[in-house]
């Protein structure tokens, strides 16, 4: 580290990419063989700027005598920028070693809004920090263009890599980690207190993070009318399996400008988490609920209390909801667009109709392994839903050819259709793919194709 200090300047070389002992990376330098697919620990490095002549396999000379330009030297650096701005980080790094004009046009503030690491094998801490101390020069220990971080899949990534993003990014915006399982709650808490801007934070898969809130020294600092908001507007839980009500408690009443909450599997909440969750929340639009196996009705009363804000909701899998909490969903959520409500065996015909008369701009619906719903149901979806596009009845063995064709004749926009483990005909198949033209059938029959 006391190395690094010394040597702000320079850029993080192609080990961000590449590890020292690869075929790629010989002598501090990438060879001509180095191949994409690199196998073992990736560190980060760093080397000085490159002299302007140097001699590199990404640059092909326009001439045999190799004394023209090359064609993309001929490109004004607006254009060479506009190139770069595709590329994900590591590539920029790689891109940043090939000569000087790339080193300067590769570190242009703009193409640094966002880092985007994925690999398995990166020592992400390393990383970020050499990155983020890079991104600082001008503005010591302030990084002030880094909006976005996208660490996904790094499951090296531990509370010291997020550590340096709180205390050097105060104007990040989007932080996404899932799937990284070394992280905890003291480096979340540290970064939605550090960026007050943070509005889009995905933990997915980070079986450590039980809570969404500040430090206690922020909340101390802060004035007592806005200590506990944090500006958080989608949250992603999707498999924090530890979240319990009392953590869901916590973080509505801190994160009360939630407009997307996904808890998928979060098995531990109830219906008592999403009465808190009602009682601060009340902008959201998106909700899921899937696999969380103690919600009921009670809980879809509570949810209903949304009312024409929310628009899509899963419930998928919760087996304890039945007729009654989607009535308490049609009744008040009138402009609900989207509903997956798999596997919940209690639905009947009877929910599906108070649903299509009630929710009348539904676009998509998901009621397979439903077994209670019949062609009846479906009756009532398209004489009233004419503006559904996708549908799946996967598995419901009441569904028959009759009710296939019912929706067909009046759903013309349908786009996707899954009927997969249903007893349904050839001839009912192809009934729906004369009507719905841009129709996509999943299904199970090999008689149809």
């Amino acid at each position: 580290d006391s190395d690094l200090s010394m040597r702000t300047l320079s850029t993080p070389s192609p080990a961000l990419i590449f590890p020292p002992n690869s075929p790629g990376f010989q002598n501090g330098r990438e060879s001509s063989t180095s191949s994409s697919s690199v196998t073992g620990e990736t560190v980060a490095m760093v080397h000085s700027p490159p002299p302007t002549r140097l001699t590199h396999p990404l640059i092909r000379l326009a001439s045999k005598h190799q004394k023209e330009q090359a064609n993309i030297d001929r490109l004004p650096d607006h254009s060479v920028i506009q190139i770069f701005s595709f590329l994900p980080t590591n590539q920029l790094c790689r891109c940043a070693h090939v000569c000087r004009r790339w080193y300067n046009l590769a570190w242009d503030p703009r193409l640094w809004r966002t880092i985007r690491l994925t690999s398995e094998t990166i020592n992400v801490d390393r990383a970020l920090k050499v990155l983020t101390r890079r991104l600082c020069q001008d503005t010591p220990n302030v990084c002030l263009m880094l909006e976005t971080v996208i660490v996904s899949g790094c499951r090296r990534l531990t509370d010291r890599g997020l550590y340096t993003i709180a205390q050097c990014c105060p104007e990040l915006r989007r932080l996404e980690v899932s799937g990284c399982y070394n992280i905890s709650n003291e480096a979340i808490f540290d970064v939605v207190s550090l960026c007050p801007n943070l509005e889009h934070l995905d933990v997915s898969g980070c079986s450590k993070v039980t809570c969404i809130s500040l430090t206690r020294e922020a909340s101390i600092k802060l004035s007592p009318l806005h200590g506990k908001q944090i500006s958080i507007r989608y949250l992603d839980m999707t498999d924090c399996f530890v979240l319990e009500d009392e953590g869901l408690h916590t973080i509505a009443a801190h994160c009360t400008q939630l407009t997307h909450l996904y808890l998928r599997r979060c098995v531990r909440i109830t219906d008592e988490g999403l009465r808190y969750l009602m009682i601060y929340c009340t902008s959201i639009k998106e909700l899921s609920v899937s696999d969380c196996r103690f919600v009921s009705d009670f809980g879809m009363r509570e949810i209903a209390k949304l009312e024409s804000r929310l628009r899509y909701l899963s419930i998928a899998h919760c087996g304890r909801i039945t007729d009654v909490g989607i009535r308490y969903i049609a009744k008040y959520c009138s402009k609900l667009r989207y509903l997956n409500a798999r596997g919940c065996e209690g639905i009947t015909d009877h929910g599906v109709e108070y649903l299509a008369k009630n929710c009348t701009k539904l676009k998509s619906l998901d009621i397979g392994k439903c077994p209670l719903v019949s062609d009846t149901g479906l009756e009532f979806l398209a004489l009233n839903c004419f503006n559904l596009k996708r549908l799946s009845l996967k598995s419901c063995e009441s569904i028959t050819g009759q009710g296939l064709q019912i929706v067909a004749a009046n759903c013309f926009d349908l786009q996707m259709l899954n009927v997969q483990d249903c007893d349904v005909s050839v001839d009912a198949l192809r009934f729906v793919k004369r009507h719905c033209k841009r129709c996509i059938i999943e299904h199970t029959n090999p008689a149809f194709f």
